[in-house]
């Protein structure tokens, strides 16, 4: 079984890892510290992304971790975020997308967008591709998108993405789950397509017992709602520092494959460690993949330069 100690030497390593200040993304922020890799935590929140820093640092003082800040509902706090990351850094060895929210009431983006396909999956496509040249400079690079077990219910409707029309809280979940992993498919496909050494790879954490579950609850008033969420955390969760390990090994094992997906190995994937998960139909239809970088590329407006062809 893979684990937290396997990782391999991370010094004169650059990560970035939205979402860092909590969670998944605090868990992972927090090992490759550990491994010696210089971490830009990519945080929406300053002050909780300053508190979680000042863990890491109590924990290990010489750890070379940064903030940054990033909203990702907000494309122009995200070209912000990518601008301040190429000023400080010559190089981008890891982007892991982990960032997300689930299942909350109906909201948009500062753009305009349906707020989960908005963070979950535009905000993450224009990070990357604001990255990506930085990213291919840096050998044997890699990008990692956090998808969900929930992609299994999505469908990509590309006729309402925004769910102006129809939406469900689930719904749009599912269908932002199922973008990232269109997006990594694509992202590896074009990366091969160019010879290039940057990896597109995605993970997912199981069930893992984190602040995400609470969100949608939280924001819809509901207590009833935010109980049995706490209750099924405490049944079938796994904590937040097992849930990590399948986006540490996308992003650091020499056995981790270009374009594949990984995720727990026991308990239908919702618990356990490192292996490689099963994709949808759907998640693997190169048609959708295709349409949805061309429609994101449009929404964002940041296009892909280098991948073109």
């Amino acid at each position: 079984m893979w684990t937290v100690n396997e990782i391999p030497d991370q010094h004169d390593r650059v990560a970035v890892v939205t979402g860092a200040n909590s969670g998944l993304g605090f868990q992972t922020a927090r090992a490759l510290a550990r491994k010696g890799a210089t971490v830009v935590m990519a945080c929406r929140d300053q002050r909780r992304g300053a508190e979680a820093l000042a863990r890491i640092k109590d924990e290990q003082p010489d750890a070379a971790v940064e903030l940054v800040e990033l909203d990702l509902a907000d494309l122009a706090s995200v070209r912000k975020a990518a601008n301040d990351v190429l000023a400080r850094h010559a190089r981008v060895d890891l982007l892991i997308n982990n960032a997300g929210v689930m299942a909350i009431p109906r909201r948009t983006t500062a753009d305009g967008f349906e707020m989960q396909f908005g963070t979950n999956h535009l905000g993450h496509f224009a990070l990357t591709g604001l990255l990506i040249d930085r990213l291919m400079e840096t050998d044997g690079s890699r990008v990692v998108t956090v998808s969900s077990g929930a992609h299994r219910a999505g469908r990509m409707h590309f006729d309402d993405l925004q769910g102006e029309r129809k939406y469900g809280k689930w719904r749009a979940y599912g269908q932002s789950k199922l973008s990232n992993l269109l997006f990594t498919r694509e992202l590896h496909r074009r990366l091969a397509t160019k010879g290039s050494s940057t990896i597109a790879l995605a993970a997912h954490p199981g069930y893992a017992a984190t602040h995400l579950q609470a969100v949608g609850p939280e924001m819809s008033g509901s207590r009833l709602r935010a109980r049995g969420m706490e209750l099924a955390n405490r049944i079938f969760s796994q904590t937040d520092e097992m849930g990590a390990l399948g986006q540490l090994f996308a992003a650091t094992s020499p056995e981790a494959v270009a374009g594949e997906y990984y995720g727990p190995d026991r308990l239908f994937g919702m618990q356990g460690y490192p292996t490689k998960a099963s994709r949808t139909k759907a998640a693997r239809n190169d048609a959708d993949a295709r349409r949805l970088w061309d429609v994101s590329e449009e929404l964002t407006g940041v296009r892909y330069e280098s991948l073109r062809g």
